[in-house]
């Protein structure tokens, strides 16, 4: 072979090896890169274009993909619309948000338990399906949640309700109000897309966000349920022993009358000495700020922790806020801040109703009215309950799981016999159903703005004995109406409760 022909070989030898490189080089080392960059149109729209599975409630689809005539082949549709969206979510051409993104490999056909599914429909010429995902919501408790909130808070309202299997963790009912229609966001029109989008996010009510899981607010006097279960697993005292109460208390180390706590009126707890019925009955901040303060700060962290506070536990959705128990206090002198410092006695006195830094989201608090339902062993909540194939064959099924013991049966009992006579004599009446034992704790938290309105809160779980449903309720803003836990709170809870009862 003569010096110029060897040199051309030698040449094209070079760029096939280096075109063999570069093609493995993409093919195998940058592939998921590329799949996964927002950038990358192709597989954007190639994903947007595919025939998505069903989001399912029961057998009823609340998210699903129907045929259409333009580039993209399938529409998103959401039948479930604003009732579901916060579970749901919405599928946009490159995002998504709720089940469409946390299952979106199922959804999507890209699970690897569907790679079978995914070699036959290739060798069929047939479109690639995705998968289905079955949620563990309650149609009926997710529509009368949805109806009994939105009628009580008004148009301008603001609120959410969830709902648990005490006994499994299955999330049966969450709402968020004010919500949106995903069919507006899914639409293929980008001008329509971006303007329904654009209005949503403007919207100071901010119905994108889900507030079962995402909003954190003061849970006022619900959270008692939880000094009382601090209490009694404590020794400190039992269900049936009086307890220190009085119309003010002001705790040792304060001055001032803005560190004075009060009953709001309440003249049932003005005696030196109530029952411990009464203190829950009558919902006694005084009762409870003491209370708290015998407990100590330490051993109250240590139970609303054990019930899911200053943790995450739900992973079928994301942006999850983490309901707060203060685990210190940094102080500030002139400008410095100070070491972390364990919460005071005024401090703690707060905590025991509630207030101070103590923070929670809907989902936590019906996890605390769960775990109490459920002889106080607190389960994970949980909202797939199975991944199907688009040929409904089960890949999956969620088996329930216990958290941990967040107190004992006997600590659980008696905290529900507290709530039963707090329905059957106290705040919570509202909640009462005719022939069933219902336990319930009211809640009216206090915002910290001067002259703003107060946050209404409500748990319950029924029945009492052998609790098939927990619910909380929180109603952040009602124009026009006084907000009180009891008086809003209470009819919804009952709303819900009686849903999954009769089913």
């Amino acid at each position: 072979m003569n010096k110029p022909i060897r040199a051309v070989s030698i040449f094209c030898m070079v760029l096939f090896l280096a075109l063999m490189a570069n093609a493995t080089y993409l093919q195998f080392i940058k592939a998921d890169d590329y799949n996964t960059d927002p950038k990358n149109v192709r597989v954007v729209t190639e994903a947007f274009s595919r025939e998505r599975g069903l989001i399912l409630v029961g057998e009823n689809p609340v998210a699903r993909s129907d045929p259409s005539n333009d580039q993209y082949k399938f529409q998103r549709v959401y039948p479930g619309r604003q009732v579901f969206a916060p579970v749901t979510g919405y599928l946009q051409l490159g995002s998504q948000t709720g089940i469409e993104r946390s299952q979106n490999e199922i959804l999507s056909g890209e699970d690897p338990r569907l790679f079978v599914n995914r070699l036959v429909d290739l060798l069929k010429g047939d479109t690639n399906q995705g998968g289905n995902v079955v949620l563990t919501l309650s149609s009926a408790a997710q529509r009368a949640a949805y109806r009994a909130l939105r009628d009580t808070v008004g148009p301008d309202g603001e609120g959410s309700v969830v709902a648990i299997q005490p006994k499994t963790g299955k999330v049966l009912a969450m709402v968020s109000y004010p919500s949106y229609d995903p069919n507006d966001l899914a639409s293929h029109n980008a001008k329509e897309r971006e303007a329904a989008y654009n209005r949503l996010e403007a919207d100071d009510r901010q119905p994108l966000l889900n507030r079962a899981i995402q909003t954190r607010l003061f849970p006022g006097s619900t959270f008692k349920v939880v000094t009382a279960a601090a209490a009694i697993e404590n020794g400190d005292y039992q269900a049936d022993d009086r307890v220190p109460a009085g119309a003010t208390w002001q705790a040792p180390g304060t001055r001032g009358e803005q560190n004075v706590i009060d009953n709001e009126g309440r003249v049932g707890c003005n005696p030196a000495q109530i029952t411990f019925a009464a203190a829950m009955e009558d919902s006694c901040n005084t009762a409870f700020a003491k209370m708290a303060v015998k407990v100590g700060p330490e051993k109250m962290r240590e139970q609303a922790e054990k019930f899911g506070f200053n943790s995450d536990y739900l992973k079928d959705l994301t942006n999850q806020a983490v309901s707060i128990y203060p685990k210190s206090v940094v102080d500030t002198v002139d400008g410095v801040k100070q070491p972390p410092r364990e919460l005071n006695d005024a401090e703690t006195a707060r905590t025991g109703f509630g207030q101070f830094d103590v923070q929670a989201t809907p989902l936590q608090m019906a996890m605390v009215a769960a775990a109490l339902g459920n002889n106080g062993k607190l389960m994970r909540p949980y909202l797939v309950q199975e991944l199907q194939s688009a040929a409904f064959e089960v890949l999956k099924t969620t088996e329930p799981e216990e958290l941990r013991q967040a107190v004992s049966p006997g600590t659980a009992q008696q905290v529900t016999d507290l709530m039963v006579s707090t329905v059957d004599n106290g705040t919570a009446s509202p909640a009462a159903i005719p022939g069933v034992q219902v336990a319930g704790k009211t809640g009216t938290a206090q915002r910290g703005v001067e002259g703003a309105p107060p946050y209404g809160w409500f748990v319950s779980y029924a029945p009492a004995r052998n609790a098939q449903v927990a619910v909380a309720v929180m109603i952040q803003e009602a124009p026009g109406k006084e907000i009180a836990g009891g008086q809003l709170g209470g009819p919804i809870a009952k709303a819900v409760m009686e849903a999954v009862l009769k089913q």
